[in-house]
C-alpha cells in the first residue's frame, strides 16, 4: 500500500505542477489475486504463485533506478528488492512458476499483489479506494484462478463496488 500510496501522490504533484486538478486523475491499480483459504500453508502457496508478478515488476523499477537513482525520492522497498536481480527470461514472462524470481521476497509479493481471504482482499481493495483509485485489475496467473473468480463474484465485489443508480434517460 505505501508504494500505491507514494506513486498516487507522485502522479498528484506532478499534474499539480502543471495546473492540472490532481483530484481528476482516476488510478487503476493492476495486480495478481489470489484467495486463499486462511491457512499460513494456502498463503505461502499463494504467494510463490504470484511470485512472477514481481520478477516482471523488477523490469520497470530497474528502469526507475536507473533513472532517479537509489538515493532519491523512489521508496526503499523498491531499490532495495532488485539490487539482486539477475537478468530476466522474457520466455516466462508473466508466468507463475518463473525460474528466475528467486529474488524477489514474500513481503515484495504481498505488497505487490492482493493475496488472502475474501476479507483481506476487501480490505485492501477499500484502501486503494481510499487513495483515489477507482479501479482495480486482478490478474489471475496461477492455480486458482475459477475459484479466485467465484470468491469476487459472489462474495467480494458485492461489498466494495460502488451502487449504481439507475435512471430513465427522460
Amino acid at each position: 500500500m505505501d508504494i500505491a500510496k507514494w506513486m498516487i501522490a507522485t502522479v498528484r504533484q506532478a499534474a499539480e505542477n502543471v495546473g492540472r486538478d490532481p483530484d481528476a486523475i482516476t488510478f487503476c491499480v493492476a495486480a495478481p489475486m489470489y484467495v486463499t483459504d486462511g491457512t499460513a500453508a494456502g498463503r505461502a502457496h499463494a504467494i510463490d504463485q504470484c511470485r512472477w508478478f514481481g520478477g516482471m515488476v523488477g523490469n520497470h523499477v530497474a528502469d526507475i533506478v536507473a533513472k532517479y537513482g537509489t538515493d532519491s525520492d523512489v521508496p526503499r522497498a523498491l531499490t532495495d528488492y532488485i539490487k539482486d536481480r539477475e537478468g530476466y527470461d522474457y520466455n516466462e514472462h508473466g508466468k507463475a512458476g518463473n525460474t528466475h524470481v528467486d529474488f524477489v521476497p514474500d513481503d515484495i509479493v504481498e505488497r505487490f499483489c492482493v493475496i488472502g481471504t475474501a476479507d483481506e482482499h476487501r480490505a485492501k481493495l477499500e484502501q486503494f479506494k481510499e487513495l483515489g483509485v477507482g479501479q482495480f485489475a486482478g490478474y489471475l496467473d496461477h492455480d486458482n484462478k475459477e475459484e479466485t473468480m467465484r470468491v469476487y463474484g459472489d462474495v467480494i465485489m458485492p461489498t466494495v463496488r460502488d451502487t449504481v443508480q439507475a435512471r430513465s434517460a427522460s
